[in-house]
């Protein structure tokens, strides 16, 4: 599953395309970003911007020392409890991440994932090496309900097992990450999640279709 386009509303669209373009060096236009095969399109939001979106990008499992060096660089880090920097998952996730903060309060992620590890490659670290979208947050009231929806709309399944406050929808190159809209983002516990105003469109689903989730204010459509 691949997100091939997010509508993000935010309080300042030139602020935060600028974040993009500057800090994560991401080809922008005056509204859009790119990111590999993913675009972020920035509008104005109507009425307060959601603060607490999260959104995770995938740089190659090969590439991820490269990534938290350049990254350290250019913006603070987030704790991780224990660990410092760096969250390393096995099991069902395989990967490594580490986290910053973004526009509106938002958690931003770089994730390699160990299933996605490719041939390796050389040179300086930059924006060009960030592959995609590959999480957004969808807070959500009935996480099992929410999964259960996506697999009946979209034909799509679990990264893992859901819990009532945590699903992971899709897969390594695209998830959509749903919670309970008590639960705080991992690593530092600070943001709650929000959505408000989020559009996301999917590709590489076995079913086309419209999901909508009025209380979290975030729609979902799959080509």
């Amino acid at each position: 599953m691949r997100i091939r386009k997010l509508t993000l509303p935010t309080s300042d669209v030139s602020k935060s395309v600028a974040f993009f373009r500057d800090l994560l060096e991401l080809p922008a236009t005056e509204s859009s970003i790119r990111v590999g095969w993913s675009e972020i399109r920035l509008v104005p939001a109507i009425g307060e911007p959601p603060r607490g979106v999260h959104l995770a990008f995938n740089v190659g499992y090969e590439r991820f020392d490269a990534a938290i060096s350049w990254l350290k660089q250019r913006t603070p880090l987030q704790r991780v409890p224990e660990s410092g920097e760096c969250a390393v998952l096995e099991g069902d996730w395989q990967s490594k991440s580490v986290y910053f903060e973004g526009p509106d309060n938002a958690v931003l992620e770089l994730i390699g994932r160990r299933r996605l590890a490719g041939a390796s490659q050389t040179g300086p670290f930059g924006g060009s090496d960030l592959d995609c979208v590959s999480e957004v947050g969808v807070p959500a009231d009935d996480v099992f309900g929410t999964a259960a929806e996506f697999a009946r709309t979209f034909a799509v399944t679990t990264l893992g097992q859901a819990s009532p406050s945590f699903a992971a929808i899709g897969d390594d190159e695209g998830l959509l990450i749903a919670v309970a809209p008590d639960r705080p983002w991992f690593p530092e516990r600070r943001q709650l999640p929000s959505a408000k105003g989020l559009e996301i469109l999917l590709e590489g689903v076995k079913a086309p279709g419209m999901l909508a989730n009025s209380l979290g204010g975030w729609k979902v459509h799959a080509v």
